[in-house]
């Protein structure tokens, strides 16, 4: 769970009790000039505690800016993410004696947003490193400013595979991608419930057109029958989508990043009196897609069942109330900058920089995460070893593991 780092004593301080150790062994002489070398000689017995307190009291510190959709529609995901960052820094700096703290980013799950936001990350020196930004169209528009200012950024919800193509260096994400969301989605779809024919809700974002095409791919590699209809970001109803969703539909796969456009799907295919059931991406995990009986993909578990992330679960729920599983990963990315700074820090004895953060991203080892296992990054920045999760929505209108 937490990561328990012990601050090093430094090569430096080493170096200066060795050459303390040289001069006293100087000072047996019977000359005249001993008295003088042996009355120096507590002033450089003096200097060797005063070198190695100098080097274990390094204070390793740094701001991580957390980039969320604190407001906005996306809020409540937003706020379960920084919140989950606190906790982690929190955390860290018990058990470490750190002080790092959190610079607060609002993106609003918007590229332009984020843009601007990176803009004012990129001129704040006091900046070190970066947790997020939560959508995959966000990671596009804040690539450039991150690459030229050297900044590593770890997302905790951007999925879509493009992202760690060689675009955006510095990049590295704790979750799996949409080309495993999509055919694990796929299979289910098609040999779980058994679906003959279904419709693809594309909103045209990087996000949902990565994971429509991951997911109507691998439907219809699989023999199901996919239609795919495009919307807008901006539409506000989808009255005319479902219109167009024939009764012969089994399921009508959303992949909307904010989950009251999937809950509006699902009552109006219910007004219409369509049997189809809707399928959500990992966007719609919320509760504000709340209708029983629908389906929920997501890329992390509900850690509340691992034993590994009990003491946090616990905590967080006390402060914060229930939640989701878009917040646990943030903790872990969190985890993953923090470990970095560290590192970084112990090495060089001195505060770590951006540069001296990025490097050892890559180095990322959490042994026993709250997701339930170890997070390794790839050579392109991915997490190895991921898998996705699909919950159904029960009567309550709670989702509950199914796979």
């Amino acid at each position: 769970m937490n990561k328990r780092l012990a601050l090093g004593v430094s090569g430096l301080a080493v170096l200066a009790l060795a050459a303390t150790g040289c001069a006293g062994g100087s000072t047996s002489s019977e000359s005249s000039a001993a008295p003088a070398a042996s009355e120096a000689a507590p002033a450089a017995s003096e200097a060797a505690p005063a070198a190695s307190e100098a080097a274990a009291a390094v204070q390793c510190t740094g701001n991580i800016a957390v980039m969320a959709p604190l407001t906005g529609g996306a809020a409540s995901i937003g706020q379960e993410q920084l919140n989950f960052a606190k906790l982690a820094v929190e955390d860290f700096n018990g058990a470490n004696g750190s002080t790092y703290a959190i610079t607060e980013s609002d993106t609003q799950l918007d590229a332009g947003q984020a843009s601007t936001q990176a803009t004012s990350i990129a001129s704040d020196t006091a900046i070190i490193g970066v947790v997020g930004p939560a959508g995959s169209q966000e990671v596009s528009a804040v690539g450039p400013t991150f690459k030229d200012a050297g900044i590593g950024y770890v997302s905790a919800s951007a999925t879509n595979p493009d992202l760690t193509n060689g675009a955006n260096p510095g990049f590295f994400r704790v979750v799996p991608t949409d080309a495993v969301q999509g055919p694990t989605d796929a299979e289910y779809i098609a040999g779980t419930l058994g679906a003959k024919k279904v419709v693809v809700i594309e909103e045209k974002t990087d996000y949902g057109k990565g994971i429509a095409k991951s997911v109507a791919d691998a439907l219809t590699a699989g023999g199901v029958t996919t239609e795919v209809i495009s919307v807008a970001e901006k539409k506000k109803s989808y009255d005319d989508v479902v219109s167009k969703v024939g009764d012969d539909v089994d399921v009508v796969f959303v992949t909307f990043q904010v989950a009251a456009k999937s809950e509006q799907v699902a009552q109006s295919l219910i007004k219409a009196g369509k049997k189809a059931v809707v399928f959500g991406s990992d966007g719609s995990f919320s509760a504000d897609f709340k209708t029983p009986g629908s389906y929920i993909s997501a890329f992390a578990p509900d850690i509340k069942g691992i034993a590994a992330a009990k003491d946090v679960a616990d905590r967080f729920q006390a402060a914060n109330g229930d939640f989701g599983t878009f917040g646990p990963p943030v903790y872990v990315a969190t985890q993953a900058v923090l470990q970095a700074a560290q590192r970084a820090c112990e090495a060089a004895g001195a505060p770590a920089d951006r540069a001296g953060v990025l490097a050892e991203l890559a180095n990322t080892n959490i042994a026993g995460s709250i997701l339930g296992g170890d997070i390794k990054f790839d050579a392109k920045g991915d997490v190895d070893g991921a898998k996705f999760y699909i919950f159904k929505i029960d009567d309550s209108g709670a989702p509950q593991t199914v796979s």
